[in-house]
């Protein structure tokens, strides 16, 4: 009740216009009151609109509008409420809602719970938990934050309460199951496991608060790293813009002084047969006014008259001073165009040269340059991954065994089912798993193997050259015997010195396009290494290429 009435006084303090608790509070004449900016906010846009001043709750009307003055007592009672810390509080501030731990000992609505007991498995308000600090008996039992799991607490097949841990299973378990189910397990009290796991939490958060520490570092150095190509890209950007800016300039002047040669020379060219075009029009027309004359002279019959005019009509004058005209085809700018095609097609192939220099200078950036290679077989074995080999890849002549992890080479065909993905004429398998990313495994062999990878889409049936291990380039391969070691690749083969032992490690790369082989004795030995570009996943395998009994398994290394 006490609640309900002090949610009713802050409910009359509160203004109905902004709803919140009265701030300079002032009353109209009406009786109602209002903060003083909101009423005053409401009828100053009254005003505006109806030259009306009334009041938000009655709609009683003023006329002339009231002078606003502050009311000193209910300041007072606003700031008396806020003193005692009100303002903040809801209704329901402290019954349980949806999520919350909700007070088991409480009827009616439930107040939220404060502490939950582990021996009583009953959550209390603070109210209903005050028995727990004042009755001795109570004052043993062992009090949590107030959690919804207390129900994990109790044993479901007894329905005591767990406080025993089986080490040998690694659960909790009442006293009733340490003398059932796991009578004989390795027991110990939850108090005692639960101690020694801090002691194990606290070096495990320790490391895991090393590695914290060694990931922002490696953060800070990724995002630097990122600013850096960030801005050497734009810059690069830049700088090739600025370039090809210039050779395209370049090119655009020389078009540009090629234009203007060819319209100079044409003008010229036209200017000159012009002059000539004028002259042969010239002499055209003193040539027909001779032919004209020399015709009426033909018809006289005055023989002195024909005798006196015949001389100066019949020389033919200025005809050397002009230039022959060829009759051979014009001689074009067609030569032009042939040259300027031919500096495009240079341009062109240069280009294309320079291009494959520029496009891999491109795609070397690497903001993450492959990590180095791991160095001691501790280091190796971080890396290590579970394979197992592929029924459906094994030749008829192999048999699988040791969960499919080792595969021997029989005298006769082995039961298996038709299947696409089987090697049908060379004693070979591949294993069930692609691998990616970085990756270490190792194997036991005996008499003569094959330790191979190889892409997924090598040919199953065929030549040698197409389905062999190492006989492609879809696989390398590391030939081991008794007396040496012979790499194989796209059929070049590499010999190998190196110890005998009858255990390989192969530790890949993919990204960085490394694949090592190592003797593992007491010591690593790297036999050889491979650098290149694997363009898809990698499957390990094996080929026992020579007689029965050769044999080779992929060791467990968890």
């Amino acid at each position: 009740m006490a609640q309900q009435g002090i949610q009713l006084d802050q409910e009359k303090l509160s203004c109905s216009i902004c709803l919140d608790l009265l701030k300079d509070p002032v009353t109209i004449p009406c009786g109602h009151s209002y903060c003083m900016s909101c009423i005053k906010d409401c009828w100053d846009e009254e005003n505006e609109k109806k030259k009306t001043h009334s009041c938000p709750q009655c709609r009683q009307s003023f006329t002339p509008r009231p002078v606003l003055v502050k009311s000193t007592m209910l300041a007072e009672l606003v700031d008396e409420l806020k003193k005692v810390g009100l303002q903040a509080a809801s209704p329901d501030h402290s019954y349980a809602g949806p999520g919350d731990v909700a007070c088991d000992y409480c009827s009616g609505m439930k107040l939220k719970a404060l502490k939950s007991c582990l021996v009583c498995l009953t959550s209390y308000c603070e109210q209903h938990l005050q028995p727990h600090y004042a009755v001795a008996a109570l004052k043993k039992h062992k009090l949590v934050e107030a959690t919804l799991k207390l129900h994990e607490n109790i044993c479901s097949r007894h329905d005591e309460v767990m406080k025993i841990f089986c080490r040998t299973d690694q659960q909790c378990i009442c006293y009733l199951c340490s003398m059932d189910d796991h009578i004989g397990h390795d027991t110990v009290s939850a108090a005692a496991e639960r101690a020694e796991r801090q002691t194990e939490l606290g070096v495990s958060q320790q490391k895991i608060q090393e590695r914290i520490q060694d990931r922002e570092k490696d953060l800070k150095v990724l995002q630097q790293k990122m600013e850096a190509i960030n801005l050497s890209a734009d810059e690069a950007v830049r700088d090739s813009e600025k370039i090809f800016t210039e050779l395209i300039r370049l090119i655009e002047k020389r078009s540009s002084e090629v234009k203007q040669q060819i319209r100079s020379q044409q003008k010229t060219e036209v200017s000159r047969a012009k002059e000539l075009e004028e002259k042969l029009h010239q002499e055209l027309t003193e040539l027909r006014r001779k032919d004209t004359e020399l015709e009426k002279l033909s018809r006289t019959e005055d023989h002195l008259h024909f005798l006196n005019n015949y001389p100066s009509l019949s020389r033919l004058s200025g005809s050397e001073d002009l230039p022959s005209i060829d009759v051979h085809p014009l001689c074009s700018f067609k030569d032009v165009t042939a040259a300027v095609l031919e500096a495009r097609d240079k341009v062109q192939a240069v280009l294309s040269e320079e291009w494959a220099k520029i496009s891999l200078a491109v795609t070397e950036v690497d903001v993450l340059p492959p990590q180095a290679e791991p160095r001691t077989r501790a280091d190796f074995l971080k890396y290590s991954c579970q394979i197992t080999l592929d029924p459906n890849t094994a030749n008829t002549r192999l048999s699988l065994c040791e969960r499919n992890r080792k595969a021997t080479l029989m005298a006769g065909d082995q039961l298996y089912l038709d299947h696409p993905d089987r090697f049908l004429k060379w004693w070979q398998v591949l294993s069930r798993e692609g691998l990616t990313g970085r990756c270490y495994w190792e194997v036991k062999w005996s008499r003569r193997v094959n330790i191979a990878v190889a892409y997924k889409d090598i040919s199953r049936t065929g030549a040698l050259n197409e389905c062999g291990f190492g006989h492609n380039d879809k696989s390398w391969s590391l030939e081991c015997n008794s007396y040496s070691y012979t790499f194989r690749h796209n059929n070049i083969v590499i010999s190998i010195s190196g110890p005998q032992t009858s255990r390989i490690g192969v530790y890949l790369d993919h990204r960085a396009g490394t694949l090592s082989f190592y003797n593992i004795s007491e010591t690593m030995t790297l036999l050889h290494r491979v650098q290149t570009t694997f363009t898809q996943p990698l499957y390990p395998g094996f080929w026992l290429p020579q007689s029965a009994g050769d044999s080779a398994e992929l060791c467990n290394l968890k």
